[in-house]
């Protein structure tokens, strides 16, 4: 097997041979050919926002998705494959474990991923509580922005990890009429019906997509349905204003985590525990509906307002007691942007106010479901506990970016944070409640220059600042009802108190066009503060505490290249793309752990995929992805395996644009190994469960038809 040691870096480093290179076009975005189907709306909005990227002194991506969809999309982990800088995998279900520079390196990658602010059309999706998954359905994207670490501060990012902006088609780039259908391994099938028109001043685009899966492993059978419209209006040249809805339900077994000896000898097997109990997650219907109104002043000047409401439910039946959350969340928006000329040099300046809180809700309920332990005795359905949570995240940031000469511009920015933490257990007794309120900021530094035509520089200094969850603060505690409480006894009774993390960052790097092809490379080094990491207590249990750690230091390399290997003038073209992240996070002079890696990531992360395109639509291609060990307890005492993974497409894009077909083939090899890991405190050397599989050898089919 190949090992993830021996990547390919001297293509990567093919980059840094040739000195011309490009901006806009060094973006990391795959590369497209799909004939007739690059309609002129759809391209217009990916040049619009390659434009936009590379006004940003640091690290960025850019997925178009019409080339994901040439293949199986069914989670973040395929919208977000071969990105630099971003780790995407399976972490059971449609739950992703996603970070971005070590961002929620080892916080909730299931219902609430963490470390992240992830945005729907601009408007914010993630709030105290998290960001749940169920409706990030990457059938109705139209693209993907990512703004890696501090570089999301114009969005209004607090995340270590920085900003992903989910972008939805519209009626201007969609087709009248679309019907998708995919099936394949594991009992995978996923439709969508989906439409879009411009009518005058009128346009709306609207799909309906369902899903379902038996799962690769033992009890991961999964189901989902959902909707998508948003309508747009043009009042006039200067006014125009667009509504969001999105509706979306999922259903997913849950087969816990497994020791590495039961992923090497028999990787379908499902923890007996979760199976005895029967655990599953359901999420019965989480709605988001939103409006972005923008007025543009004059030609120099805009003003963009934004108004959320967010209700994401969820009943967690996982372990012996079944939990029923309710969250609502509002949140809203305002930036006005401006140009202006000052002191002779051109200046674009933006001022932006961001603000999400929880609104006033029913809480969390905790109730019997497999009488065990302290709730011997008591019959299912039998209350246990209440709680309460309410948190708050605004920002208000001023930036500005200012030509100081020729192609060379400076970048500042300052934000003012407040965050709002509260939990109180109200069942069953009162009284244990905990509330955190913090004011901090956030100053950004940045320099970018184009050095000519084909080679942009930057670099950045910038400051990030995450809060914890709120119900962070109740999993996290060590205080619990005392024997004699009733069901209650053994559960937490008072929250306990965190900190907010904070994070300073260096970053220095590039992106361009050479002769090796469009490419992108960025270090970075980060101090983290009082950094919000989780472990499970034991093997055993299903909800890791979250604690604040010894200082940590988070440094890395991000590179990306795509390249031309052949054209020989007949539109037929084979290329080559490459994406590659280093990841060196660890403990600075901590008392019990001294210098140890932070478990959780991999140090070495490398996808490619070589891929011949005929002019007359059809392509095919190869794909690899090369991943190192990872550790699997802060005490570094065990390791998951490196891994080589092995895929192949092929398929065929109609030059009017209106069907496409393909077929993905997956881990050819039938590789056995863990996606992900959800660490322990020290497993002193042993196979603890700690780990989550990905599938095995798999297909899938698809084919897609447009009334255009």
């Amino acid at each position: 097997m190949p090992s993830p040691k021996s990547l390919p870096a001297a293509l990567l480093g093919l980059a840094l041979v040739y000195p011309a290179m490009a901006t806009a076009e060094g973006l990391e975005l795959g590369q497209v050919l799909i004939g007739a189907e690059d309609r002129s709306d759809e391209d217009q909005g990916i040049e619009d926002a390659k434009a936009r990227l590379a006004e940003v002194p640091g690290g960025s991506n850019l997925v178009d998705m019409r080339r994901p969809l040439q293949g199986r999309v069914a989670s973040n982990q395929d919208v977000l494959a071969y990105q630099p800088g971003v780790y995407a995998q399976s972490a059971g279900n449609e739950g992703v474990k996603i970070s971005i520079r070590g961002s929620g390196i080892n916080r909730a990658p299931g219902a609430h991923a963490s470390g992240l602010y992830t945005m729907l059309d601009g408007l914010p999706l993630t709030g105290p509580g998290g960001t749940p998954y169920e409706l990030l359905e990457p059938l109705w994207l139209d693209r993907v922005e990512v703004l890696r670490g501090a570089n999301g501060f114009d969005r209004g990012a607090l995340a270590l990890g920085g900003a992903i902006d989910y972008v939805s088609h519209t009626g201007y780039d969609s087709p009248k009429l679309q019907v998708r259908y995919a099936t394949g391994s594991h009992g995978y099938q996923q439709r969508q019906v989906s439409s879009g028109q411009v009518l005058g001043a009128f346009d709306y685009y609207t799909a309906i997509t369902d899903a379902n899966a038996d799962g690769y492993q033992d009890h991961t059978a999964s189901k989902s349905q959902g909707v998508i419209a948003n309508f747009g209006y043009r009042f006039n040249p200067n006014l125009e204003t667009r509504f969001y809805f999105r509706h979306r339900e999922t259903d997913n077994d849950l087969a816990g985590r497994v020791t590495k000896q039961s992923i090497e000898h028999d990787p379908r097997a499902a923890n007996p525990a979760y199976v005895a109990r029967n655990d599953s997650r359901d999420e019965p219907g989480s709605t988001f509906i939103g409006n972005k109104t923008t007025y543009y002043i004059d030609d120099d000047s805009s003003i963009q307002t934004g108004l959320v409401y967010h209700d994401y439910p969820m009943d967690l039946r996982e372990g012996p007691n079944r939990l029923k959350v309710a969250y609502t969340d509002v949140s809203g928006t305002f930036d006005y942007k401006r140009r202006d000329t000052l002191w002779g040099m051109e200046s674009h300046s933006t001022l932006g106010l961001r603000t999400t809180k929880h609104l006033p809700n029913d809480g969390a309920s905790e109730f019997v479901r497999i009488p065990t332990g302290n709730t011997a005795g008591y019959t299912p359905g039998t209350l246990m506990r209440n709680f309460t949570y309410q948190g708050s995240d605004s920002v208000l940031h001023v930036g500005n970016d200012l030509e100081i000469a020729d192609d060379l511009w400076l970048t500042t920015g300052l934000a003012a944070i407040y965050t709002r933490r509260e939990s109180d257990v109200t069942y069953p007794a009162s009284g244990g409640k905990t509330s955190l309120h913090d004011w901090d900021y956030a100053p950004r530094l940045g320099l970018r220059y184009q050095v000519n035509p084909d080679l942009q520089v930057f670099g950045n200094l910038s400051r990030s600042v995450e809060a914890p969850h709120p119900w962070s603060l109740i999993y996290s505690s060590n205080i619990r009802f005392p024997a004699g409480s009733g069901p209650a006894t053994g559960t937490q009774s008072d929250p306990v108190k965190l900190q907010n993390q904070t994070a300073t960052t260096l970053e220095i790097g590039g992106r361009g066009d050479s002769l090796a092809g469009q490419w992108s490379l960025a270090w970075y080094y980060a101090q983290v503060r009082h950094e919000l990491l989780s472990v499970l207590p034991d093997a055993n249990a299903t909800t890791p505490y979250e604690l604040n750690a010894s200082p940590t230091v988070h440094q890395g390399v991000e590179a990306s290249l795509l390249s031309t290997l052949w054209a020989p003038g007949n539109g037929d073209q084979l290329s080559l793309r490459q994406s590659y992240t280093f990841s060196d996070f660890h403990y600075r002079d901590d008392q019990r752990f001294g210098d140890n890696r932070l478990p959780g990531l991999p140090m070495h992360y490398y996808q490619g995929e070589l891929r011949y395109d005929w002019a007359q639509g059809f392509f095919a291609g190869v794909n690899t992805q090369l991943v190192s060990k990872v550790a699997v307890d802060y005490a570094n005492s065990y390791y998951a395996d490196p891994y080589a993974l092995f895929g192949a497409t092929l398929g065929y894009n109609a030059p009017k644009g209106d069907w496409q077909t393909w077929l993905d083939l997956r881990n050819l090899t039938d590789k056995h190994y863990a996606a992900t890991v959800t660490p322990g405190y020290d497993d002193k050397g042993l196979d603890a469960a700690r780990s989550t599989p990905d599938e095995g050898m798999a297909a899938y089919v698809g084919v897609s038809w447009s009334l255009l």
